[in-house]
Parts: structure tokens; C-alpha cells; sequence
């Protein structure tokens, strides 16, 4: 890390910007390099991707930085998707300090899951984002009203308390639709309690490493993804289980089983997935492209929940994977894909079955 002056000195010379421009072009080379796919389709999802990891890089790193005036910011939504982004979540993020505490507000809202977790790391500097405490709405008191207040500090306090470490940098939300149009998002809002609340001044020596993280975050990122979407190949149109403890040290849910890997159809080909859910509080699976951005889901059907799914008469559920509609329920539209990557996911499941797979031809498929 520059020392102060080299950091001035960097901002008045522009190298923090060429430094920042060449890093992004660096990153750059997942999308181009030999294992990755070559079609037209997928270099021009590669090209968006780093684009949208940019934007959410800006905002926060350059923008939403300031750890002691946080505030709660959406940096993977509809158009900025990074590591298998769930369909049915609101994520949330905002700047923390380890070593500052902080008093977090809001309404609980009616939506299905809330989680809030604290984590060490970011995935250009370290490649993880470690969770050091989580708390869930089911773990919350709340007033008749469903208004709470969370203590978030590395020591620990009565009451609602979310726990940091000193290397705690990020506050993460997660907020799990089963009834997306129903359902009301939580209002949450954080304060520094413990020193200053005010955002401080412009820094140059901040933008100068602000724009160097930043732009890690773009190379690093994305590097990551695409040679997880590699590996997932080699169980190409199975559901294996995810290592648990790769997710947590990727920011991963604590409570969520992830069965993660990739799919690939012929156009007069569909893959079936079937599985008798347990006793949880939530599952769901969605589609996604090599990059580990879910499809478009504001307009087409690329995902399927514990609410939205059409189980068979014995409990079971279905899920059909096609280009075309075969005409059967719980079709998942590829939305012109060929391939991609895929995810099932428990939440507090009693037991975690395996989800059973297999590629059949649509004509088959319609007379079953």
C-alpha cells in the first residue's frame, strides 16, 4: 500500500487512473482465455459482466466507502449479478469497521427470510469474503410494529447483537422473497454509535486506493467465478453438493445448502430435475450463464421456489430445463442458452436430499 504522499502525488500525476483503466483491461483476459467459451453470446455476456462488476466495484469502493457514515446500498440486483445471485433475494451491503460499533434500525417488513452478516475479506484483495457473525429475523426481538434495533460490534452486547471481528469490513442483508409480489421488503438503516457519524471529506489519499481496490475487485472477481464455473463442468447436468466450507469463505449463507454445476441441452433435449423437498424454510433453483449471473428473471421464468413450484401428487417436485415449453409445469426457460451453470438451495433443511437428474428428448418428455 502507498504511503500518503505516494498516494497524493499518484492522484495529482493521474497514475491512480491509468493504474485503475489497466487493471480493468487486465481483468479482461477470464473473458478471452482458452477455457473460456468462445461464442458470441457468451463474450458478450463476459463483456457486460465486467462492466456491471464495475459499476458495483464504484459504488463500493469509491462511493459507499466511508465506514464511518455507512449506509446500506444494493450492489447485486436486476443488472449488476456476481456468484450465483439468487433470484429471489434483496441483497444489501454496506462499508464497516471492526473496531467501530454500530446500532442498525428498521421494520422486519413481511419478507419470508432476513439475514444480516458481517465479513472479513473482499474478492480482490483476498479472494473470500469470510462471514465473522450472522443473525436472522428469527433471532430478532422486535416491537408489536416489527421495528428492531441490532447492536453490530466485535464486543459482545445484550440484546440483539450482530458480532464483528476486528477485520470485519462489510455488512451484508439478505432478504428472501417466497411471494415477490406480496411480500414487504425490510426498511434498514445503520449508525456509527461510537465516534463520529458525520461522512468525512474528500480524501485523496482514499480515491487513490479506493480506485486500486476497485478495480481488484473487477479482475479479482471475476477470476474467481469463471474457475468455479469450470470446475462445475465436471458435473455436468448432475446437482453435486457445493463444499460448505468453500461457500462460507465465500460469503455464502451459513444456513444454506448449495448444490451447485453446470447444464448443457441440445435443442431437442431437457433435463429433469426431481427431488422430495424436506421439512425447510425455504429452497429454490435457478438458472444461470457461465459467468454465475442468474438469467434474466424480471421477464422470463428462470427460477423456481417452495411457493412458486407445482408439486406432483406425492410431494415430489419437477423441474424442467428446455429451450421450448414442452407443455409440462415448472418449465425453466434457457432464454437461447446452450449452456450455463445451475444452483438448488436448501435453507434449514432437516435433511438435504440429492436432487436426481436426467437428460431426456422433448419428444419423450411430452408423452410421459
Amino acid at each position: 500500500m502507498a504511503d500518503k504522499q505516494d498516494s497524493i502525488d499518484r492522484i495529482v500525476s493521474g497514475e491512480s487512473w491509468n493504474d485503475f483503466c489497466d487493471t480493468l483491461k487486465e481483468a479482461g483476459a477470464v473473458v478471452l482465455r482458452e477455457s473460456s467459451p468462445g461464442d458470441a453470446l457468451s463474450r458478450a455476456e463476459g463483456w457486460r459482466y465486467l462492466s456491471r462488476l464495475t459499476r458495483a466495484a464504484l459504488e463500493t469502493f469509491v462511493e459507499a466507502a466511508d465506514t464511518q457514515a455507512p449506509e446500506v446500498h444494493r450492489t447485486a440486483h436486476e443488472t449488476i449479478k456476481l456468484g450465483m445471485d439468487n433470484p429471489d433475494n434483496i441483497y444489501g451491503n454496506a462499508p464497516i469497521d471492526g473496531s467501530f460499533s454500530y446500532r442498525i434500525t428498521g421494520n422486519r417488513g413481511s419478507v419470508h427470510y432476513l439475514g444480516f452478516g458481517t465479513q472479513a475479506g473482499n474478492y480482490g484483495a483476498t479472494g473470500t469474503l469470510e462471514t465473522t457473525g450472522y443473525l436472522e429475523a428469527q433471532d430478532i426481538e422486535t416491537d408489536a410494529d416489527g421495528n428492531f434495533e441490532i447492536i453490530m460490534s466485535a464486543k459482545e452486547h445484550p440484546g440483539n447483537w450482530l458480532p464483528m471481528r476486528e477485520d470485519s469490513r462489510a455488512l451484508i442483508t439478505r432478504q428472501t422473497r417466497l411471494d415477490h409480489v406480496n411480500e414487504v421488503p425490510a426498511t434498514i438503516k445503520i449508525q456509527r454509535i461510537d465516534g463520529p457519524g458525520q461522512p468525512r471529506h474528500l480524501d485523496p489519499v482514499r480515491v487513490d486506493r479506493s480506485l486500486a481496490s476497485a478495480a481488484q475487485f473487477v479482475k479479482g472477481c471475476s477470476a474467481i467465478f469463471a474457475n468455479w464455473a469450470e470446475e462445475f463442468r465436471d458435473g455436468m447436468n448432475t446437482l453435486p453438493r457445493f463444499d460448505p466450507e468453500r461457500a462460507r469463505i465465500a460469503g455464502g449463507d451459513p444456513n444454506i445448502a448449495y448444490y451447485h454445476s453446470y447444464w448443457q441441452l441440445a435443442p431437442d433435449e431437457a433435463l429433469v430435475i426431481e427431488v422430495t423437498p424436506p421439512q425447510c424454510d425455504y429452497w429454490n433453483f435457478q438458472l444461470a450463464n457461465h459467468w454465475l449471473e442468474s438469467l434474466d428473471y424480471r421477464y422470463f421464468q428462470v427460477h423456481m421456489n417452495k411457493h412458486t413450484a407445482v408439486p406432483e401428487k406425492d410431494g415430489s417436485i419437477r423441474i424442467v430445463i428446455a429451450h421450448e415449453d414442452p407443455g409440462v409445469p415448472n418449465w425453466l426457460n434457457t432464454c437461447e442458452h446452450l449452456f450455463g451453470t445451475m444452483c438448488w438451495r436448501w435453507i434449514r433443511a432437516e435433511e438435504h436430499p440429492q436432487p436426481k437428474t436426467r437428460v431426456v428428448k422433448l419428444a419423450d418428455l411430452r408423452n410421459e
